[in-house]
């Protein structure tokens, strides 16, 4: 047994090691678990040799090193004024855009690269929104669109620049619109907390699991209501202890990225019944590893689904991961 799944199994409590309240099980040769007393004559006692040193106390247990926190930010003097929005391109290289707009109209701003396109919600009242760039290396245009009638939009303003990330995993390690913390959250200090009492990056991946199928229900109510545009906020969905697929993955998201381990928020569908879904996915360093018990190939993307998993959904559901079809990633 790996032991990112001992430590998983640790944290839902299903396995517990050693005997109960501190206490050494009875061996089977002694019922009442005491050591019956020699009958020879007590031997008596002698000063220690020179050989003989004094026993030496145990090593610490390694403690895992928190990192740094990443922030994204709207840089207000680095925003450059494009048709009456402004757009902060100063962190390209950190895996983000930054884009901030006034108008009447409803707004939606574009991230194109190649073939894809992520068209988002733009508040109009000024609020700067973050935006990953989760295509990579290459030509990235940006687009801010305004309402014209119904559900038709003129373009406000258009920029191609080009990115260089400074590794893949930047658009990973770090709040956006859809992942949203700052160093002061709830669930950054949360995190921080459990961080303190783990070894390694898979202990604390299995914290963070165990902590959020232990204390989030799933919202049934929310789901039949929430309305599109929806975004989650971690802090809420931990205030509340309550949220749908999308509050799942974006609080597991925020927990893991503030404590540098590259984490995917993924949408898409999940077979056979088509349910339009959100997920989540981390990266680490060692192929193979198995998260909790849901992993999709040898590779080290690994599949993180805490929304079935909270609800006892167990990993038959999940297969292989080839009945999950990703649409987007944030």
């Amino acid at each position: 047994m790996d032991r990112i799944r001992i430590a998983a199994l640790l944290a839902a409590g299903l396995l517990f090691l050693g005997g109960c309240g501190g206490r050494t099980a009875p061996s089977s040769t002694d019922p009442g678990g005491d050591v019956a007393a020699e009958r020879s004559a007590p031997t008596p006692a002698r000063e220690p040799t020179e050989t003989e040193t004094e026993p030496t106390a145990a090593a610490p247990a390694p403690s895992r090193e928190i990192p740094a926190f990443r922030e994204a930010l709207f840089h207000e003097a680095a925003a450059e004024e494009l048709a009456g929005c402004r757009l902060d391109f100063s962190a390209l290289a950190e895996g983000y855009v930054a884009v901030s707009a006034r108008s009447d109209k409803r707004l939606k701003f574009q991230v194109i690269k190649d073939d894809v396109t992520y068209t988002y919600d733009l508040a109009s009242d000024g609020t700067p929104s973050i935006y990953p760039l989760q295509s990579g290396d290459g030509a990235y245009t940006f687009r801010v669109m305004e309402n014209v009638v119904d559900s038709k939009y003129a373009e406000l303003c258009a920029e191609t620049r080009e990115v260089k990330l400074a590794d893949e995993f930047q658009p990973y390690l770090r709040p956006n619109d859809y992942v949203r913390y700052t160093e002061s959250s709830d669930c950054v200090r949360l995190s921080r907390e459990l961080s303190a009492s783990v070894a390694d990056d898979a202990e604390l991946v299995a914290a963070v699991y165990g902590y959020i199928c232990d204390h989030i229900s799933y919202d049934t109510e929310k789901a039949m209501t929430v309305v599109s545009g929806y975004l989650p906020d971690a802090d809420s969905t931990l205030r509340e202890q309550k949220g749908i697929c999308f509050d799942y993955a974006s609080l597991g998201a925020a927990m893991l990225r503030c404590q540098g381990i590259p984490t995917k928020l993924i949408t898409g569908y999940v077979s056979p019944e088509g349910l339009y879904h959100a997920w989540n996915m981390f990266y680490t360093e060692e192929t193979g590893w198995i998260t909790v018990t849901f992993r999709v190939d040898p590779g080290n993307w690994n599949r993180l689904d805490l929304t079935f998993s909270a609800g006892g959904v167990g990993p038959e559901f999940v297969g292989d991961g080839s009945n999950y079809t990703d649409l987007y990633q944030y």
